[in-house]
């Protein structure tokens, strides 16, 4: 049997997948099992924030599997430690729960919303409004938080607890505050599932208005816009705001599972021992690998994410067959007159992978993507488009 006819019996039939197997790569560089390449401006969904093979990061890995790969949150570890310190030194932030994916992150940020509630306005302030066309996570609650009802089929009943706004829609807002007992508001800044849609600034700017008004927490998403992605470290940076709880994964782990929530000051003493936990929350591999990656998303390279984030905007917008052109950073849709799939699937048979969100294509390229690999990938998906 092949690996793909292994993979078809023997794995639950949960992924529309591609056909094509990969079997190695360094860099934005990958290769199937036939030795054929591809430019990689999908990178894992945001996950390989340094392309594949990356040395730093392969070395920080090795150097703390030669050390102990695991142990459990009874005890300190260095690494563990180390990056808590990082991600709260670079954002303000007061304190963080580690722990294995976005969805875990969103869960505690769930958690950490309705705790204050219960502390500062009372035990029946427990909804959470997020926003329609959202999406925060896989597992029954932050499918309930996610703002699209397509998600939710088959697995009713869901979570109480969750209303949904119109994006950039304050007053739509105003009147759900007004209908429930809200504890907070959570939102993506980009929503990626939904068509990688940024919000409007100055609607973002009014939603932390009306959470301090309300005395409400602030929570942004970050699982897939945070770590460099949208061209800052993370792009609540952009907007001018101080939330209240971040969560974050993805890109953080470089290749290796972690989740990230990390509390501002109004969040930070809500937790105390035995209101949450993770076996491997922090897990030193994963967080020395974080660590590799988070200590290199400086300046320079943010710089660098934004160049070639205008690079692609420039090229695409008015190009044959482009609707339109959205997103932030290294994270852009792609509305073209043809189908999606269709232009996906002649990239992947010309040497580049794109996926999908909704109805576009959808690009996340490493951030240290070389610029000679990117303008040719764009050729070729401008190409692909072509009317």
């Amino acid at each position: 049997m092949t690996i793909k006819q292994i993979d078809k019996q023997y794995i639950a039939n949960t992924y529309a997948r591609f056909d094509l197997q990969l079997a190695s790569g360094k860099g934005s560089l990958v290769y199937d099992e036939t030795g054929k390449e591809y430019i990689d401006l999908a990178t894992g969904i945001a996950v390989n924030a340094f392309g594949v093979g990356d040395e730093d990061w392969k070395n920080a890995i090795i150097a703390q599997l030669s050390q102990i790969q695991h142990t459990s949150n009874l005890y300190y570890s260095e690494p563990c430690a180390l990056l808590a310190k990082t991600l709260c030194e670079r954002t303000g932030m007061k304190k963080v729960f580690f722990s294995n994916s976005g969805a875990e992150a969103n869960e505690t940020a769930i958690k950490a919303a309705r705790k204050y509630g219960e502390v500062n306005k009372g035990k029946d302030y427990s909804t959470i409004v997020t926003l329609k066309n959202s999406f925060h996570g896989r597992t029954i609650t932050t499918l309930s938080a996610t703002g699209q009802d397509v998600f939710h089929e088959h697995f009713t009943p869901m979570t109480d607890g969750f209303v949904h706004a119109v994006a950039n829609d304050i007053e739509d807002l105003k009147t759900l505050v007004k209908t429930y007992k809200c504890c907070a508001v959570m939102i993506e800044l980009v929503q990626g599932e939904g068509g990688v849609m940024p919000l409007d600034k100055a609607y973002v700017k009014e939603v932390e208005t009306l959470c301090r008004a309300e005395d409400m927490l602030f929570v942004i998403d970050e699982v897939q816009t945070g770590n460099g992605r949208t061209g800052a470290l993370y792009a609540y940076m952009q907007y001018g705001i101080t939330p209240d709880v971040v969560s974050t994964a993805k890109g953080l782990g470089g290749g290796l599972p972690i989740g990230a929530t990390m509390l501002g000051e109004r969040a930070e003493n809500l937790f105390t021992p035995g209101l949450n936990g993770s076996t491997f929350g922090g897990n030193p591999v994963c967080a020395a690998g974080a660590l590799s990656v988070i200590n290199r998303i400086d300046e320079p390279l943010l710089a660098s994410v934004r160049e070639k984030s205008a690079y692609i905007f420039d090229e695409l917008r008015g190009a044959s067959g482009v609707k339109s052109v959205s997103g932030m950073g290294l994270m852009v849709g792609i509305e073209c007159e043809k189908d999606a799939g269709a232009v996906i699937a002649e990239c992947m048979q010309k040497g580049v992978l794109v996926i999908k969100a909704k109805n576009k294509v959808r690009l996340l390229p490493a951030l240290n993507i070389p610029m000679e690999q990117l303008k040719k990938a764009i050729r070729i998906l401008k190409e692909a488009c072509k009317v």
